[in-house]
């Protein structure tokens, strides 16, 4: 009580500097003991939930493999299915039960193929899944259309395909990426038609993302590309300009020539680059007329192009060149004269005094 007191009266006459720290390590104190307190809470509750999903996964899981094996020819659906199958309808509407639902569902999907993962997605229809995920596609909530149109390419519902086009054009990157990823996961390269209507732009990562799904198919007819190559939207030409370097569309070479005259440069160097991958003679003269009014990036782009489709009528034009400000392109125009004329390559030793340039040709002559 003395101590107490003591601590009291200390507090009172203490400056105010002191009483304001003592008041604030009081009340950090206080702070820190409610968090501990509900850290420990929340870490006992999330335990708590664990269990109840281990053990509703478990017996979904095991009701799921039951289906898959309990079928017969002679009918569509057994008396054994049709009851799990009603046992899951009443879980579906609970939002918790119907969550770890599907994601034992997609679980068992990505292990197993054929007639079984036909069987799984049958039961998506049958379980009254699939209009959760459809309801979602009218939510407000960018978040929750973007994880229905997930979970409906997830389970390769095909059939609402006209429901997700519309979202094509959504003012939300992250659902327009979820439609772009359905229509190709599910149509492949028929599904790029989106590009077609699409007005708003395709990212980078986007475009790698969709790259990357449709290498996964093999033996698949790609589609005519020009009309993408034409269009107004900069970031549909770009991405049309990588599939034609990717699957070789040598016959999209007279728009891809078009393209040299487009108005942005990037579209325009990413246009030679893959005219020099197809090696199209027909670029060369077309660049090479107006070389002195392209910037530098096509320019050097140019020569990587000639690197592919020189010609000795291209010396002379090479000679200009070879002492170029530029150093990509001296060393391309001295590459380029080596496997034209081996002579004449060895004489620019003298004519290319200056110690870097003796470098170069040094390190040509021995590569």
């Amino acid at each position: 009580m003395y101590s107490y007191q003591h601590f009291i009266d200390y507090f009172k006459n203490a400056p105010a500097i002191i009483q304001v720290v003592w008041v604030m390590i009081v009340l950090f104190m206080v702070i820190i003991i409610i968090l501990i307190i509900y850290l420990k809470l929340l870490r006992s509750r999330l335990r708590k939930n664990e269990k109840i999903v281990a053990q509703y996964q478990n017996e979904y899981e095991s009701n799921l493999i039951t289906y898959l094996y309990s079928g017969n020819e002679e009918e569509e659906i057994s008396a054994e299915q049709q009851l799990i199958v009603e046992k899951l309808k009443s879980c579906v509407p609970d939002k918790f039960k119907r969550r770890v639902v599907v994601s034992t569902l997609l679980r068992l999907r990505n292990e197993i193929s054929g007639e079984m993962a036909e069987s799984i997605q049958k039961l998506y229809f049958q379980t009254g899944l699939i209009n959760y995920a459809l309801s979602s596609l009218k939510s407000k909530k960018w978040y929750v259309v973007a994880k229905g149109i997930r979970e409906l390419a997830q389970f390769h519902v095909k059939e609402v395909n006209d429901q997700i086009v519309i979202h094509v054009n959504n003012p939300n990157k992250e659902i327009r990426k979820e439609v772009q990823l359905y229509l190709v996961t599910l149509f492949h390269f028929e599904g790029l038609k989106f590009l077609d209507v699409l007005q708003t732009q395709l990212s980078e990562w986007d475009q790698i993302q969709l790259l990357e799904v449709l290498q996964r198919f093999d033996e698949q007819e790609i589609p005519n590309i020009n009309p993408w190559l034409k269009s107004k939207n900069d970031s549909v030409v770009i991405f049309a300009i990588k599939l034609a370097k990717i699957y070789n569309q040598f016959e999209a070479k007279d728009t891809l020539l078009d393209l040299l005259e487009h108005r942005h440069k990037k579209i325009r160097v990413e246009a030679i680059q893959v005219l020099s991958h197809l090696q199209v003679y027909e670029a060369k003269e077309v660049l090479k007329n107006k070389f002195n009014e392209l910037s530098l990036e096509e320019q050097i782009a140019f020569f990587k192009l000639l690197e592919n489709v020189f010609e000795s009528s291209d010396e002379s034009f090479l000679q200009e060149h070879i002492q170029h400000k530029n150093f990509e392109i001296k060393v391309s125009a001295l590459k380029i004269f080596k496997l034209l004329n081996i002579e004449k390559f060895h004489s620019f030793k003298r004519l290319l005094s200056a110690p870097k340039d003796a470098e170069i040709i040094e390190f040509i002559e021995n590569n």
